[in-house]
Order: structure tokens, then sequence, then C-alpha cells
């Protein structure tokens, strides 16, 4: 009889399968999973203030663990670790991190980290993001030990050493690359070539120097390349790059490259970006460039570049972007430019080109910003440039151009800036392109325009952003239309050199925002309005060169920071107000030529001015002027003619007094001198209403109140009796001692006019024989530099949206210097220290000691020896 074996159903074996499983791993699950608890309970105590941000990290509640905010699990382990922009603060301790021995993904992104940095052990991990922190030290990590990474971002750190070699070990692996803005040095090794598996590279913004290796050719597989900023490599661009037939962006800006262009470039026909821009590239622009037919953005601006642009370029008919600004290149713009249907961006200036601008530029109807400006184009300006209301930025100075201004312009109410400025422009300004709304910057200056100036007709365009007005050295006449009064925004409004008759519109009294007004040298008649004494911003005012009349209202010493004042050459009368002597900020004023009349004040200001300022006015008296005042034109009743058994009364008191006034000026001296000064008397120059005095300034000066040193001078801080605060700079080198340099002159002379919200302001200057002192707002929270790099204990502060808010109010900043200022200035030494934070954080570009001023559309006025920071170039140097 055979024995029959009995089966268990199926169902039942499964379930004692499942059962026997789970009593023989549960207990090592859960044990991995109170380690990832403990972990991140530890990691969480080597923050600073993690609350509110970790609140969910409850320690006393293991279970929940899988719920915390940033963590993701799988069967009970912790796979995800996501702590991206928490504004979190403090260390990380690597080897918690490594006891997540389950990670997949580790981001870090976006928070104030600081300190070194050491991920291993994480067999698992695919994605490492630790970007956007403030780590320091190295990144040579056992790379073994991650085998599986295939995303490591590291951008924007404080990291001090060589690129990491032992990173080769993951050429199988590895997908995207990102160690750029750290302070990597030394030279990209050649076995970066061997990371073949890399889609995304970039090493921009470090300090890297040597030649840009060829190997990198070998990565086919490369979608985006980015090498360039602060980088500076030896050489020109690898011939090898060609190879590189996946690339979609290679930016290569701002890093020292020279020589030609490589022609091979050509044959990276999924090109959509190239840039190459701020080098020194020299030779032809390669036509096989034509042949990177999905081109979208093509840089080549500020190189040397010659020769013309190539005629393949018309096959770029994607391109949006088109800059070759700053080369020598020459020839005609082609024709093939207004042809291309997706153009947005063509920026030529600064280069040779001559001929005319393409006629049927603009008719794509997608031009936003048109630059031309610098050249040698003649002809008239295209009729078609704001076809579609698209066009944001029309830059055509500095060239030959004629003819009128194209009517279709009065109604492109997309312009923000116009500078037409600088050519043989004729015509009338077409009615309402004065008004547009979106306008923040007009420039007509130096050409034949004629006409009147016409009322503001169009009740749906209030230029309320306007910032700067420049007609001037023109031929436009008749009355100043009172809708000027609409420009609420307005701060320089310059109509010099014209025709302009009738009198001052008094409504402009109402541009309470006007930093410089100009109406010199025009036919002006009349008062002077008194409401001028409303613009309580003004700091220049020019009048002179009119047929005004009437007194000096005296309304204008309400104009507390005046600087500049100048009524010159025209017929007022009456006496020169007294309340003008207080006007502590006003060093430059001219009254001369005209018919004023009686004893003109001295006190106050009138201490410091010249007699030439007075002369023409032969009805002035006074000792000022060298003219005694006879007993109908006295006003001061001093009894100079009194009997002469006075006199000798007079003459003993006269005596006392001047020795009483050598007396103390000896005693002042012997002080200033034991102060340690210098030698001389100080002299300050205010340029605005300061309630300090230079004795004051000088008390600051003293070691205890350094807040600062750099290769310019020393910064001292200092606290005046009515509690303002101040920085004091001590100049030093060759700016410190009776310095004329072109360089420091411009410093005292463009501070001390620029009125910006975000560019420190220059209250006053000091000096003697041997000693100049610069006296400026203080910011209370020191440079951004030190904020970023740990120099004060609230750097932690600066949270990223806090960061980008910075960095715009710093770029609006650069941008009035770069582009509004007159003359034009490029700072030359910008970068986080000359950037300086108020008790709001608010940022103001500080230290213009390299200022370099731009006329004529670019040419170099002040070119003095580059001075600046210890191994560092500023991008506004290039």
């Amino acid at each position: 009889m055979t024995k029959t074996l009995c089966h268990p159903p199926n169902s039942i074996m499964l379930a004692f399968i499942v059962f026997l499983a789970l009593s023989l791993l549960s207990p090592l699950s859960q044990a991995s999973g109170a380690a990832d608890f403990d972990a991140l309970v530890a990691l969480k105590r080597g923050f600073h203030s993690p609350e509110p941000a970790l609140a969910s990290w409850n320690p006393s509640s293991p279970g929940s663990v899988c719920l915390w905010t940033g963590v993701r699990c799988l069967k009970g382990r912790v796979v995800s670790l996501d702590l991206s922009d928490l504004n979190l603060h403090g260390s990380i301790y690597s080897w918690l991190i490594s006891r997540l021995d389950r990670l997949v993904n580790l981001s870090l992104v976006g928070n104030n980290f600081t300190g070194t940095v050491r991920i291993e052990n994480l067999p698992g991990l695919r994605r490492l993001n630790i970007s956007n922190n403030q780590f320091s030290g190295d990144l040579d990590w056992n790379y073994s030990t991650i085998p599986s990474l295939e995303v490591f971002d590291a951008y924007n750190n404080n990291f001090t050493a060589p690129l990491p070699t032992g990173i080769l070990r993951l050429r199988s692996s590895l997908r995207y690359l990102s160690l750029g803005g750290n302070y990597f040095y030394g030279e990209i090794h050649k076995g970066y070539g061997d990371l073949v598996g890399l889609k995304y590279l970039s090493l921009a913004g470090n300090d890297l120097r040597g030649k840009i290796p060829g190997d990198l050719g070998n990565l086919t597989g490369l979608r985006e390349i980015y090498l360039g900023y602060y980088n500076s490599f030896d050489g020109g661009i690898p011939r090898e790059f060609g190879r590189l037939i996946n690339l979609v962006h290679m930016d290569l800006s701002s890093c020292d490259i020279d020589g030609p262009i490589p022609s091979e470039l050509g044959d990276l026909r999924a090109l959509d970006t190239l840039y190459l821009h701020i080098n020194l590239l020299s030779g032809d622009i390669p036509r096989q460039l034509g042949n990177l037919t999905r081109l979208v953005n093509l840089d080549l601006s500020n190189n040397a570049l010659t020769g013309e642009i190539p005629a393949e370029l018309a096959n770029l008919q994607q391109l949006r972007l088109f800059n070759l600004f700053m080369n020598r290149l020459h020839g005609s713009v082609p024709e093939f430019v207004a042809d291309l249907p997706s153009l947005e961006t063509l920026e030529l200036w600064m280069n040779n080109f001559t001929g005319e601008i393409p006629r049927g530029l603009g008719r794509n109807g997608r031009i936003q910003t048109l630059d031309l400006s610098s050249n040698k184009l003649t002809g008239t300006i295209p009729p078609d440039l704001c076809l579609q209301n698209q066009l944001q930025v029309l830059i055509l100075l500095s060239n030959f151009l004629f003819g009128p201004i194209p009517e279709g312009l009065r109604q492109c109410s997309s312009l923000v800036r116009v500078r037409l400025g600088q050519n043989y422009l004729n015509g009338t300004i077409p009615n309402g392109f004065l008004y547009l709304p979106q306008l923040k910057l007009l420039e007509l200056q130096n050409n034949y325009l004629s006409g009147i100036l016409a009322e503001n007709t169009n009740s749906e365009f209030k230029p309320v952003y306007l910032g700067q007005l420049n007609l001037a050295n023109n031929r436009l006449s008749g009355v100043l239309p009172s809708s000027f009064s609409n420009y609420s925004s307005l701060q320089i409004l310059l109509l010099s050199e014209n025709q302009f008759s009738g009198p001052i519109p008094a409504d402009l009294g109402e541009l309470r925002q006007m930093l410089k007004l100009d109406l010199s040298r025009n036919l002006l008649s009349g008062e002077i309005p008194p409401q001028i004494g409303n613009c309580y911003h003004l700091t220049f005012l020019d009048l002179s060169q009119n047929n005004l009349s009437g007194p000096v209202p005296a309304e204008i010493a309400n104009i507390h920071i005046l600087n500049y004042l100048n009524v010159s050459r025209n017929r007022l009368n009456d006496t020169v107000p007294k309340s003008i002597g207080t006007m502590k900020s006003l060093t430059t004023v001219d009254f001369s030529f005209n018919d004023l009349s009686g004893r003109l004040p001295e006190s106050g200001q009138f201490e410091f001015f010249n007699a030439t300022s007075f002369s023409g006015n032969p009805r002035l008296c006074g000792p000022l002027v060298s003219s005694p005042c006879s007993p109908a034109s006295a006003t001061d009743g001093d009894g100079r003619h009194r009997s002469s058994s006075n006199f000798k009364l007079i003459f003993a008191l006269g005596l006392l007094v001047c020795s009483l006034i050598f007396a103390a000026a000896a005693v002042i001296k012997a002080q200033s001198i034991k102060r340690g000064g210098a030698a001389g008397s100080w002299k300050m120059t205010a340029f605005q209403k300061v309630e300090f005095t230079v004795s004051e300034v000088l008390e600051c000066v003293k070691e205890g109140n350094v807040i600062g040193r750099g290769g310019a001078g020393i910064v001292y801080h200092g606290k005046m009796a009515e509690g303002a605060e101040i920085a004091v700079k001590k100049l030093l080198g060759p700016f410190g001692v009776g310095s004329h340099d072109h360089g420091f002159k411009a410093e005292i002379q463009t501070l001390g006019k620029i009125r910006h919200r975000n560019i420190v302001r220059l209250l006053a200057f000091c000096s003697n024989k041997e000693t100049n002192l610069l006296v400026y707002e203080y910011m209370r929270n020191g440079s951004l530099g030190e904020a970023l790099h740990g120099g004060k204990k609230g750097g932690f502060l600066l949270g990223w949206s806090l960061r980008y808010k910075i960095a715009v109010e710093a770029a609006k900043g650069l941008c009035y210097l770069h582009h509004d200022c007159s003359p034009l200035i490029v700072h030359r030494d910008v970068k986080s220290n000359n950037i300086l934070l108020d008790s709001s954080f608010e940022a103001h570009v500080a230290d213009f000691g390299l200022a370099k001023f731009l006329v004529d559309g670019g040419a170099s006025q002040c070119m003095s020896a580059i001075a600046g920071s210890y191994g560092y170039i500023a991008p506004g140097w290039h």
C-alpha cells in the first residue's frame, strides 16, 4: 500500500511563509527605523534655532518620523531628506547623515549651514544637493562609498581647495555635476574628461587657472557646460569642443580666454545658447556659426573681434538675442538682421559699423531691446521699430543719424528707456512722445530738433515713472508745458541751450523728487517762481543766461541740500537774500552779471563764496566785492560815519578783538597738532545740510573707532552730539596726501552730487595739506561680504528672500551708475564688501575709488592706475 503525502493548500503555505519572514525581519527593520529616528533627532540638535521649520520633528514621537517635515520613507526606512530653503543654520554632522544608510535623496539647498561636510557610506544615494550654503573646506571625500550618485550640486558655497579628483571614480554613474560659485583653485584635471556619463557640468565662478583641457571634448553626452565667471584660463577655446555634438548650452563668458573662435563650434548643431562674452577673443566671427540653426542666444560681446558680420548668420532663424557690442567690427549692419523672425534683443553698440540701419528692423513685431549706439551709422531711424508695441529699450546715441523721430514712436507705450542724443536728428518731437506711460529715461540732447513742446492731451498716458529728461542743446522753442508737472518721479530735467521763452512754470515746484534742474541758455523771462523752493531734493539748479527779472526768491533757502546755484547773466534785481547764507551744503554759486543791489551778506556760507560769483552787479556793496557801502545802501548801522570822537574807541576795540581771534586760532592749532590730525587748517565741504563740525569729525578719527581697513583707506565710526552716526574714511596712499589725482576727484565730485536710494551718500569732505577725509552716512549692518562670510554674528539672518532683495537693490544702484548717471560711471571694484547694508538691510553701493567716467558714448575720461582690491578684478573693469 502506497503512502500518500498530504500537502497543505497553497494559501495556507503562503501565509506561513509571510509570517515566518515577518517574524525574522521585523526586529531588524524596527531597529533600523529607530536608528534613523535617533540620527535625525541628533542632527536637529546641531542646528541653531531650528523652530518653527522643524517643529514637527518631535523627539518624543518615534513613530511619526516618516511624517516629519522633509522626511520620506519606504518600508519604514528614511529614503529622502529634503531640508530645502528652510533658513536653517548651524553645522551638519556628517556621521549622522551616514547613519541614514537607505538614503536615496539628500537636499540641504538654500540654508546657511557652515563648517565642513563629508557625505559618505551611503551606497544607495543618487541625488545630493548641498548648494547655496556656506560650507567650507574641500570635497575630497571617499566617493567609492557613494557609488550610485547621479546628481551632485555643491554650487555657491565657500569651498576652498583644488577640484576634487576622487569624484572621477563616479565616471559611470554621475550625470550632473555643479561645483560653481566657490573658491576652487588650480587647474581643471584632464580626468574630468573621463566622466563620460555627464550631461551637465558647471565649474563657473571659481578661481581656476591654466588651460581648459581638450579632454572635456570627450563628454559627448554633455548638454550644458559652464566654465566662466571669475575663472581665468590661459589660451583659447579647445577645438575638441567641436565634438560635443549633443551640447545645448555653452557658457564660457568672462574667463579671459583669447585667440580666435574655433570654426569647429559650427559642428554643434544642437546648440541653442552660445555665450562667449567678456573675454579676449580676436579675429573674425567664423562663418561656420551659421550652421547652428537651432541657436536662440548668441553673445560675443566685449571681446576684440574684427571683420564684418558673416552673411551665413542669416541662417539663424530662431535667434532671439544677438549681442556683438564692444568689439572692433566694421561694415554695415546686414539687412538679414531685420528678417530674423524671432529677434528680441539686438545690441551692436561701440563698434565701427557704418551705413544705414536696416529699414525693415522691427517689422517682425518682436524687438524689445535695440542698442546701436557709439557707431558711425547714418540715415534715418527705421519707422516700424515699435510695430507691435514690444519695444522697451531704444538706444541710438552717438551716431550720424538725421531726419525726424518716427511718428510711430508717439504711441509706443512699451518704451522704458530712450537715448537718441548726439546725432543730427531734426524736425519736431512727435506729440505724446514725451508722455509715454512707461518711460523712465528720455535723452534727445545734442540734436537739431525744433518746434514747441506740446501739452499732454492723452489722458490715458500718465508719465509717472520718468526719472530723467534731457532735451539740451537743440532748437526747441515756445513756452515750457505745464504738463511737466505730471512727471511725479522726475529727478533730472535738462533743457539748456534751446530757445524756450515765457515764464518758468510755477508748477515745476510740484516736482518734489527733482535732483537736478538746468534751464540755462534759453530766452525765459519773468520772475523766478518762489515755488522752486518746494523742490527740497534739488542739488543742482542752473537758470543762467536767460531774461529773468525780479528778485532772487528767498524760498530757495528751503532747499537745504542744494550744492550748485547759478542765476548769472539775467536781469535779476533787488538784494541777495541773506537766508542763502544758511544753506550749508551750497558750495558753488554764481549771481554775476545781473542788476542786484544793496549790501552783500557776510555771514554763513557767504564767507566761502568767491567775489567773482557777484561780479557784474555794480550796485552790490560790501567787503566780499571790495566795494564800500554808502549810507543809503548800508543796512547794518555799523556807525562807519560816526563822529571822529568815537573812532579811537572803535579802533581800540578792533585791536582787542583781533588779538583774541589770533590767540584762539593759536590754541585751536595747537590742539589740532596735539591730536595728530596733520598740519594746516582743516576745511570742510558739505554736500548737504549737516549738523556736525569738522572738529567733531576729527574726534572720530582714532584707533578705537576703526570699523574697516582697505587698500584705499581706514574707516572710522563716529556718533555726533545730536545722535547722528557717520562713517569717516581716511584716505591712504596716493589719495591721502593733498591728492589731485583724477580718480580721487572723481570720487569727490561724483559722490557729492549723486542722490540715489541705493548708493551710499557722501555727506561731506574734510581736508588739510596732509590728510583727506570722506564723511559718509553710516550703514549699521556693515558690508554684504561680512554678512555672507561670517564677519557679522547676524550673517545667518540673510535668508534667500533677503539676499534676493539685496541683489536687486544693488543692481538698481549699479544700473543708475552705468546707464543714467551723467557722466556714466563704471565702478570697477564691485564686490560684496562694497555693498553696504543699512539698519533695514537695504543695499547701498559704496567705494568709488576706482570710478571710471564714460563720456561721448563710452570713451574713457579717467584711466588712472588700477588700484582696488588685491587679487580681484571686478566685472565692471572688463
